[in-house]
């Protein structure tokens, strides 16, 4: 029996993205079927899925991941391999393509995620700070700044 040893090659791209103006992508990225706010800025190695709406004046810093379901509002910074994620493994695993499955991520204006954050689903008012680690499990409903896994309201801004 012949084996194909050969692997499959995906190459990075920028396919079918709605860009604002005066938007900064440095490459190597792969965003597609996404749109991109006035005056943002996506750093190297960079995912940003189909659907997913980022406002202006943002910046999405290296190494980031951006599923699907996610909107990220104006003037916010997605810090250096921060993650997103839209399925909560509800049932033991991953929901794979059932997409009835995943959840919506809403991130208000004004937000800063640092450094190794992972997001769940949840919403996040505007004027957060999310500790860099932190890990996001619930809404965020009053500003401050949160740290921690589960990330918890360390003080006011």
């Amino acid at each position: 029996m012949s084996r194909n040893t050969s692997p499959r090659i995906h190459e990075s791209s920028i396919r079918d993205v709605t860009f604002g103006e005066d938007v900064t992508v440095v490459q190597p990225v792969n965003l597609y079927e996404c749109s991109i706010g006035d005056e943002s800025f996506v750093g190297p190695f960079v995912e940003i899925q189909k659907g997913v709406q980022i406002g202006k004046c943002c910046k999405i810093q290296s190494h980031s991941f951006i599923c699907e379901l996610v909107t990220i509002g104006d003037g916010c910074f997605i810090s250096h391999g921060a993650m997103f994620i839209n399925d909560r493994f509800d049932e033991g695993g991953p929901a794979g393509g059932d997409e009835s499955k995943w959840e919506r991520t809403i991130v208000e204006d004004n937000v800063s995620i640092g450094t190794n954050a992972t997001v769940l689903p949840v919403r996040i008012c505007k004027g957060t700070v999310i500790g860099a680690g932190a890990v996001v499990t619930r809404d965020i409903e009053k500003p401050g700044v949160y740290v921690g896994n589960p990330a918890r309201r360390l003080r006011d801004l």
